[in-house]
C-alpha cells in the first residue's frame, strides 16, 4: 500500500462511523416507540423526538458537517499527490477526534468535552487544508 492510498483508511473509518450512528439513531427511535416514549409520527417533527434519539439524530447531522471538509481535503490531497505520511497521520488524528466526539455525544453528552473535541477536529482539519495549500504552492 502506498502512502497516497493510505489516506483512504481514515476516510473509510469516518464513513463507518456515520453508518454506526445511523444504526444508533434507528435503534433508539425503535426503542422509544416500543417503550411508549414516542409514536412513529413523532419523528416527522424533530422537536418532539425523545432526547436519546434526538441526540443521536443530531450527531448524525454532525457527520455531514465538518467531515465533508475532511473528505474533500483527503481526496484533494490524494488527487494532487500530497497524501504522504504526514497527511495520513493528520487524517487519522481527525478521525480519532470525531470518533471520541461521537462517543461523548451519544453517551454522556457532556458539552464541555464535546466542544473541546470539536475544536480539536476543526483545528486538525485546518492543518489538512494547510498541508494541501503547501503541497500545491
Amino acid at each position: 500500500m502506498t502512502s497516497s492510498t493510505a489516506i483512504f483508511w481514515p476516510v473509510l473509518v469516518q464513513v463507518l462511523l456515520t453508518y454506526v450512528v445511523y444504526m444508533i439513531v434507528s435503534s433508539r427511535r425503535i426503542g422509544a416507540v416500543k417503550a411508549g416514549a414516542a409514536k412513529p409520527s413523532d419523528f416527522k417533527v424533530p422537536s418532539i423526538e425523545p432526547e436519546p434519539s434526538a441526540t443521536a439524530a443530531r450527531n448524525l447531522s454532525n457527520q455531514f458537517e465538518l467531515p465533508v471538509l475532511f473528505f474533500t481535503a483527503c481526496l484533494s490531497l490524494f488527487v494532487t499527490g500530497g497524501a504522504g505520511m504526514v497527511a495520513v497521520v493528520v487524517a487519522w488524528a481527525f478521525v480519532l477526534a470525531r470518533v471520541v466526539h461521537a462517543w461523548v455525544h451519544l453517551t454522556s453528552n457532556r458539552i464541555r468535552i464535546r466542544r473541546m473535541l470539536f475544536i480539536v477536529s476543526l483545528l486538525v482539519n485546518f492543518v489538512q487544508w494547510l498541508l494541501l495549500a503547501i503541497h500545491i504552492a
